[in-house]
Order: structure tokens, then C-alpha cells, then sequence
């Protein structure tokens, strides 16, 4: 008899089953109480439970029997072995605990129990230490998927900067992982002390407004608690939001979420497990608990996100507002509608115009009024840039290219990339120079100085000059495939004395600003004023307006800003204003007019009488000519 329930080649059989190969819960318990069953006076074999207050079989192995249920509960509560003699069954049962949560070993036995006692106790011990290794193993694999789930989830979450997706990216992946039938991710306004909460199926917008003392979720928030609710415990829940929702809820789980300083700021719930008994248990706390902890970081990270990108394109909108045309005359009029039609656009745009119309301002407004707003807006004087920098200025270099390249530096192609790239002056690149700039144009990747790598670039360029890149190409000076590559779209931008009254609303403009900047009252401009600066030729164009306003706000004292203060040059008046005083003939007057005008426009076109005659019109033979007739013998010298 004792050789058949020999319990060290019990226990030795048991560990062999545990060690060997993987090995199911229900298969060991199948086989070891198989195995006790064949003993002759082993009637009876099974595993019993406690759940939720009552006792079953988990596995049977032998004659079915009735269970004696109020000795199974002193054994358990005595934590011991006991025996059990049923007088009217004539039957005798030992019940032993097998170390595990609410479960036993019983056994119906024909014969004396006291011969098998400490038998059964060590194979009872036995039996409860390879239940719990292979239930530990289980809830360790369990745990090890779970977890390998929630980090890839958990990337996913970080890789999600919209946090409406993001809510709803939570909530599908707790209830996949969770087994239950709803997920909401509750948000704390403790200002308004409300708990919102995401998703909220059935409700308009899929959000729910609470008060933050509602329910299970209210006294997570405030207690920094994890609630667990069972079928059972209903009067635990708050019914007004199942009302609210049209909605059962018969078991929630539900935990802290907190930010990076440990505070809560909100709560992870999930509702309805789906699984048989419907209830959570501890793995779907500790799995809800950790993915509450990634919940909290992506959201972190979002709403940090949410704010830059908010700051972010409130100063591009500032930006944007400051960077306008300002005026009203036909030809700004157009010029705006144009850059409005165009700014959508990827064409490439060649702005034309004399040095100070704002070739600039119009490169920025077609930026911040296009898709590319938000990116770097990169401007490049190209006839600020020495012959030999400019490649390294353009595309950048890497370490040790040259005697002075100490450390790799992207060029302004790569730090305006999906951005846009303005190259002022360009008609002022060297022909080498132009050629380099239109392989990258063409095949959208730049290659740093001293580098072999073709690094991608994604730009929108914007070209100016003042020059005429037409003559230019028929010189020989500008590559032709170069100026059909840049003439996607042509802006021509009309010189202020050309503007009419657009020059008092310029200079009203500036006032406004440089008054504002430097603290002071309004400045107003009296109606002389007005009407020297409508007569004024402006060969500086806008750029020479705006300095004079902000000479004249910086050192005039008095508010309004009479003719007498309009100084054109440092220093000095105007010196057509000095003849009208003086009177003189019309024809004076005229002559006096004609020499200025000439002078302004070779002064602008860098001394060249070739360049003076076209923007006058005439033809280099008949200016020569002119000049001579009005008195011009020095200039004439000196070009």
C-alpha cells in the first residue's frame, strides 16, 4: 500500500513532468490525480477551489462524490491538514491545502487515514510547489508578451502627435490587451474640476465632461488610488454615466495616470472584461498600471508638443502680419494678387526690381503665404560672398575640405530645406558658380565641399536681382538654361516714384513703427511734407523712405514733422529745393530737374552709361549728347 503512494517517486515523477518540456496546468493535475486514483483505497481524487464563496471541483479524477464543503473551509482556515469521517456516508475524506490561493488537496479514502497522513501531506506539498512553478512560469510568459505588447504599442503612442489619435490609439489598445469591451483615458482640469474623458462612444464630439468627484474615477484622481470593481460590487458604480451613455457597466479597472513631477493628472479606466466571470484581476492591474505609464509620457510628450506647435504658429502669424506690401496703387495691387495666386504654388520665382524696392519683403510674403510657412525661410546675398566661400556658404563643407573647415556645416541649401531658399543679387554669381546652382536645381541634391555624398534637398528658391538678367545672358555673363530654369514665375516690382501716393502711406507706415519702437507720440507729417516727399525721385527707393522715417522719429523733437525736416542727404536739404527758393525760369528749373534725374540714374546702375541709358530710354549716343548739352563734363570724365 505504502509503495503505491510512495511520495518521493511521487515527487520525482511530478518534477520530471514540470522540468521535461512545456507543461500545461491542467495536463499535471490530470495525471497526478489519475495516478492517486488507482490507488486501491483511493475512491476519490480532486482539486477543490473557493471562488466568490463557493466550493468546486477544478479536476476529479475517480468515483464523482459530494464534496463535504463545511470541512473544506476548516481546512482551509486551519492552514493544515484535516481528516473528516462521514458517519451517515461511511466515508473518510483528507483534505489538505496545497499552498496555493484557496485550494485544496481532498481525498476519499476506504481504509485508515492515519497510515497515509504525512504521505499525502508530502504529496500535497508537492503538488501546490509545481502548481505554483507552473503558474509562475505562465504568468511570467503572459506577463513578457503583455509587456513586449505594450512597448510596441507604446512606440506607436510616441510616434502620435495628434492627441485626439493618440486618446483613441489608447483606448483600442487597452481593450485588445485587456480582453473587455471599453477603454477612456480621463484628462484632469482641476481648474474647472472636471474629468474629461476620450473616447465617450455615443456622446456628441466622443467626449465626456464629469465632475472630478464622480464615481470610481473620481476617487482615483483624488486618492491616487487603483480601483477594482467587481460584477458583484454594482452599487459601487456610478449609474448617472452608464444613463449618460446608454451603457451597462458591470466591472471596472481603473488607475492613476501621472505626470513627469508625479503628480496625477488624470485616469486610465477600463470597463466590462470579456472573459468568463467577467472580472479583472491582478495581471490586468499591473498591465493597465504600465501602460498608464506610457499613456502618461506619449501624452506628455503631446500636449508639450501641442504647445510648441501652438507657439509655433502664432509667431509665424506675427511674422507673417509684419511681413506685408504696404500701399495701394495699381501696380501693388497687382503685385499682391499675383503673390497671393503663386505663394501655393512650387514654381520657382525670379523677382525683378531696382536696389531697395523690397525684393525681400515680397521673397517673405510668398513664404509665409505658402505650405512651407512653418519651415525655414533662408536668405543669401550672393553679392556679399566672396568667390571662394561661396560654395561652402551654398552647400556646405565637410570637416577638414579646407585649411579653415574645423567641423562639418550643412550649406543654406540644407538648413532651408522644405523650407525656401531667397538668393538676393544672383545675377552677381560667377559663372562657375551658376552652373553648380543649377545641377542642384535640377537634381534636387547638393554635395558639401570635400564630400562625395548626394544629400537630398527639398527648397523652393526665390531669385532677385536688379540687373537685367536678359542682356545679361546675351553677354555671355548668365547662363541661358539658368534663367529658364529661374523664370518660373517673374515679379517685376515698380520703383517708389513710380508708386504715387503709396509714398506718404510708406512713410505713415514707418513713422507708426519707428515711433512705437522708440517710444514715442504719434508723428504725423504735415501737408507740405506730403507733398516734398510725392515730389522726391527716391533713387533709393523704399529702403531710403524708411531710413529717412526713422532718422526723422529718432531725432525730430516735435510731433508733426514739417518739409523743412525732410533731409535727403545727411546734413543737407535737397537741392532742388534750394533753387525753388531761389525762383529761376522754367527752363532753368527744367535744365536743373534733367541733370539730377541723370545723375540719380547713373549713381544707380554703378556708373555705367550703358545701364543709365536703358533705364532712361534712350540710346547711349543721345545721352552722351545730353549730358554734354546740360553742363555734365565731369561725369563724362570720369566714366
Amino acid at each position: 500500500m505504502k509503495s503505491r503512494l510512495d511520495e518521493n517517486r511521487f515527487a520525482r515523477d511530478l518534477l520530471a513532468r514540470v522540468t521535461h518540456g512545456p507543461c500545461r496546468e491542467p495536463d499535471l493535475l490530470d495525471e497526478a490525480l489519475r495516478r492517486l486514483a488507482e490507488h486501491p483505497s483511493v475512491t476519490t481524487a480532486a482539486v477543490v477551489a473557493m471562488e466568490e464563496g463557493h466550493w468546486h471541483a477544478t479536476v476529479l479524477a475517480g468515483t464523482p462524490a459530494t464534496l463535504p464543503y463545511a470541512a473544506l473551509s476548516e481546512a482551509l482556515d486551519a492552514e493544515s491538514p484535516q481528516t473528516y469521517e462521514s458517519p451517515q456516508a461511511h466515508e473518510s475524506w483528507w483534505l489538505g491545502p496545497l499552498g496555493t490561493d484557496n485550494e485544496l488537496l481532498a481525498i476519499r479514502y476506504d481504509g485508515d487515514l492515519s497510515e497515509v497522513h504525512e504521505t499525502l501531506r508530502s504529496i500535497a506539498e508537492q503538488l501546490g510547489a509545481c502548481l505554483a512553478h507552473i503558474r509562475s512560469v505562465d504568468r511570467h510568459d503572459r506577463m513578457t508578451k503583455r509587456l513586449a505588447t505594450i512597448l510596441d504599442v507604446a512606440a506607436t503612442w510616441r510616434k502620435t502627435l495628434d492627441i485626439d489619435e493618440l486618446l483613441e490609439e489608447m483606448a483600442r489598445a487597452s481593450t485588445r490587451l485587456l480582453d473587455c469591451e471599453r477603454a477612456t483615458i480621463f484628462l484632469w482640469d482641476r481648474t474647472r474640476r472636471q474629468l474629461i474623458g476620450r473616447p465617450a462612444l455615443g456622446v456628441e464630439g466622443n467626449g465626456l465632461r464629469i465632475p472630478d468627484d464622480t464615481g470610481v474615477v473620481g476617487r482615483v484622481v483624488h486618492r491616487d488610488t487603483i480601483e477594482r470593481v467587481d460584477p458583484t460590487e454594482n452599487d459601487a458604480i456610478d449609474r448617472r454615466v452608464d444613463r449618460k451613455l446608454g451603457f451597462r457597466t458591470r466591472s471596472i479597472l481603473c488607475v492613476p495616470l501621472h505626470d513627469r513631477r508625479g503628480r496625477v493628472m488624470g485616469a486610465f479606466e477600463a470597463i466590462n472584461k470579456t472573459d468568463e466571470g467577467g472580472k479583472f484581476d491582478r495581471e490586468d492591474e499591473e498591465t493597465l498600471t504600465e501602460l498608464a505609464r506610457h499613456a502618461a509620457l506619449a501624452l506628455d510628450q503631446t500636449q508639450a508638443y501641442r504647445t510648441l506647435k501652438k507657439n509655433r504658429d502664432r509667431l509665424v502669424a506675427d511674422v507673417a502680419e509684419s511681413v506685408r506690401l504696404v500701399g495701394s496703387s495699381p501696380g501693388i495691387e497687382q503685385l499682391r494678387a499675383t503673390i497671393e495666386r503663386a505663394a501655393p504654388t512650387t514654381l520657382t520665382v525670379l523677382i525683378l526690381g531696382e536696389n531697395g524696392t523690397g525684393k525681400e519683403v515680397v521673397a517673405r510674403m510668398i513664404h509665409f503665404q505658402s505650405d512651407r510657412k512653418t519651415e525655414p525661410f533662408v536668405a543669401v546675398n550672393c553679392a556679399a560672398l566672396a568667390p571662394s566661400l561661396l560654395d561652402s556658404e551654398l552647400f556646405g563643407h565637410e570637416r577638414g575640405a579646407f585649411t579653415d573647415a574645423h567641423e562639418t556645416r550643412p550649406g543654406k541649401f540644407e538648413q532651408a530645406s522644405s523650407g525656401t531658399l531667397f538668393l538676393d543679387e544672383i545675377g552677381d554669381l560667377s559663372l562657375e558658380a551658376q552652373a553648380k546652382l543649377l545641377r542642384v536645381l535640377e537634381q534636387r541634391v547638393v554635395t558639401r565641399v570635400g564630400g562625395s555624398e548626394e544629400i537630398p534637398v527639398d527648397v523652393r528658391l526665390i531669385a532677385a536681382t536688379n540687373r537685367d538678367l536678359e542682356q545679361a545672358v546675351s553677354e555671355g555673363t548668365f547662363r541661358q538654361d539658368l534663367f529658364y530654369r529661374l523664370d518660373g514665375l517673374t515679379l517685376m516690382l515698380p520703383p517708389l516714384r513710380e508708386r504715387g501716393s503709396d509714398v506718404v502711406e510708406l512713410a505713415e507706415f514707418f513713422l507708426e513703427q519707428f515711433g512705437r519702437d522708440t517710444g514715442r507720440a504719434q508723428l504725423t507729417l504735415s501737408k507740405e511734407a506730403r507733398q516734398r516727399l510725392m515730389e522726391h525721385s527716391w533713387p533709393g527707393n523704399v529702403r531710403e523712405l524708411r531710413n529717412m522715417m526713422e532718422r526723422l522719429a529718432c531725432m525730430v523733437a516735435h510731433e508733426e514733422i514739417g518739409a523743412s525736416d525732410l533731409l535727403f542727404r545727411p546734413g543737407t536739404t535737397d537741392p532742388q529745393d534750394d533753387r525753388m527758393r531761389e525762383g529761376g525760369t522754367l527752363a532753368e528749373a527744367t535744365r536743373d530737374f534733367q541733370s539730377r534725374y541723370i545723375e540719380q540714374q547713373i549713381e544707380q546702375a554703378g556708373g555705367s552709361i550703358t545701364e543709365a541709358a536703358r533705364r532712361l530710354g534712350m540710346h547711349r549716343s543721345n545721352l552722351y549728347r545730353k549730358m554734354k548739352q546740360l553742363g555734365m563734363t565731369e561725369i563724362l570724365d570720369e566714366s
